[in-house]
């Protein structure tokens, strides 16, 4: 069952949107609220997979509310549900999956959702996928790439793109470094900073950065990651309980 939360100013377009969403089977709305504070305490709370938002919460930013659930999540989808056709670049800017303009349409709302399930599907599919044949599958622009995980040496978070570095090559999606880590082994990989996740044992040597922060050199790469004083302590703690 998809979990779907409703964040509408107005009362009764949130019941009449509620009753929309959950007419399309597998659709379950887990949450339905009018304003900014009370939308992100559910959706920390009951995590929903989708997420309908209006622009405007009664003189509060939709825009930003959105914006923050993403940071928590970044794979929910957004769809905005608005009267405001003029905020649609504003939204798409922050990934939005979809925008529908009032007066709602059922058949609408129900490509939307069939559009979102189906993308569900294969997203479960290329994780067993990843899982079972130990490679990534990296959807770029124009192409799709399976990459072996044991060729990973790197991935950076750079101007909006993700960089995934192996031996030979360098892979770009607009994949976010979130939703990749939860694709590899912690086991193998950590994310040492808010912008890298390296593969530990492609590490050579780390340098001192800064008061906080090291340089990380690999094997079979000129490419250099970040790694925070904090994640120092963690790497370190595991080599010394592998040695042993």
């Amino acid at each position: 069952m998809m979990k779907i939360m409703v964040v509408e100013d107005e009362e009764q377009i949130r019941i009449i949107l509620w009753k929309m969403i959950e007419k399309n089977e597998g659709c379950s709305v887990v949450a339905s609220c009018g304003n900014f504070a009370t939308a992100i305490s559910d959706f920390i709370r009951l995590r929903p997979e989708v997420v309908f938002m209006d622009i405007d919460l009664g003189g509060e930013s939709g825009l930003e509310c959105a914006k923050a659930m993403t940071e928590v999540d970044p794979k929910v989808k957004i769809v905005f549900a608005t009267a405001h056709s003029e905020y649609m670049a504003n939204a798409f800017e922050i990934y939005a999956f979809d925008y529908l303009v009032k007066p709602f349409d059922m058949a609408r709302i129900g490509k939307t959702l069939d559009r979102i399930k189906s993308m569900t599907v294969v997203r479960e599919a290329e994780e067993k996928t990843d899982a079972s044949l130990e490679k990534l599958i990296i959807r770029g622009k124009e192409e799709i790439n399976l990459v072996d995980l044991k060729d990973i040496i790197m991935i950076e978070r750079t101007d909006g793109m993700t960089r995934i570095v192996t031996r030979d090559e360098t892979f770009l999606t607009s994949q976010s470094l979130s939703a990749l880590e939860e694709r590899l082994d912690p086991e193998q990989f950590i994310r040492c900073h808010k912008s890298y996740i390296i593969r530990t044992d492609a590490v050579r040597k780390l340098e001192v950065y800064g008061r906080w922060t090291y340089t990380v050199k690999f094997r079979d790469t000129d490419e250099t990651a970040l790694m925070t004083s904090d994640k120092y302590e963690e790497i370190k703690q595991r080599f010394t309980t592998e040695k042993r």
